[in-house]
């Protein structure tokens, strides 16, 4: 079951229904099979490449990865039969894939929050996003550059601004890409400068900008 196969109206709930029925004894599907699934007489899971979400640069990849098992592992051994959850995984002793195979959520709590307090990721710091798009790919990075330095001007020297680089996928629909990242924690001029360059962003033709406060991923 994966979006492919469930494109069609009604598609995904014949795949759930067929399967709750004995009409099928497994079910292969991607994340969406992970969440809100219960089905009472499944009692073996199992998990391939767990940790591919480990790979992505983004801070929160670790909560992914601990977040998908522990819901998969919840979709085992329901009511009074026991059940197991093979995990595949390239990186058996990372603390998420350890973690979630004894669902231990408060020592996951404690390491994921002593590791942001030493990047200086949220909750410890704000974070917000910068991504301008061009179909000319040095127009977009000179104006990148612009911004950035802008910003170095006008933030205190305990702001931390990332950047500009190009994003994980730097070309889509023929539009280059490129991201400043900015994490901080009091910035009394951050808002104004923020708004300026709203401002000035009207007036550009050929670069389009856009400012993500708190964003749910750096890639």
């Amino acid at each position: 079951m994966d979006v492919d196969t469930t494109r069609k109206k009604g598609a995904h709930e014949r795949i759930i229904n067929a399967f709750a029925n004995r009409e099928a004894d497994i079910l292969l599907g991607t994340q969406m099979i992970a969440k809100g699934l219960d089905f009472p007489d499944v009692t073996l899971v199992g998990v391939l490449n767990a940790d591919s979400a480990l790979q992505f640069p983004d801070f929160r990849s670790s909560e992914r990865t601990f977040e998908l098992l522990t819901q998969v592992a919840g979709r085992a051994g329901r009511a009074d039969k026991t059940g197991e959850v093979v995990i595949q995984t390239y990186n058996p002793k990372h603390y998420a894939i350890q973690l979630s195979q004894r669902q231990d959520y408060e020592a996951f709590y404690q390491k994921e929050m002593g590791i942001r307090r030493l990047g200086k990721y949220p909750p410890f710091y704000y974070t917000i996003k910068i991504t301008g798009n061009s179909k000319n790919e040095r127009t977009v990075l000179s104006q990148m550059l612009s911004l950035t330095n802008y910003l170095k001007g006008q933030l205190s020297n305990k702001a931390i601004i990332l950047g500009p680089t190009p994003k994980m996928i730097t070309r889509i629909n023929n539009h280059y890409y490129y991201q400043t990242i900015i994490k901080y924690r009091f910035e009394d001029q951050l808002k104004p400068a923020l708004d300026n360059i709203l401002t000035e962003s009207q007036k550009l033709r050929d670069v389009q900008l856009s400012i993500d406060n708190e964003p749910l991923d750096f890639i």
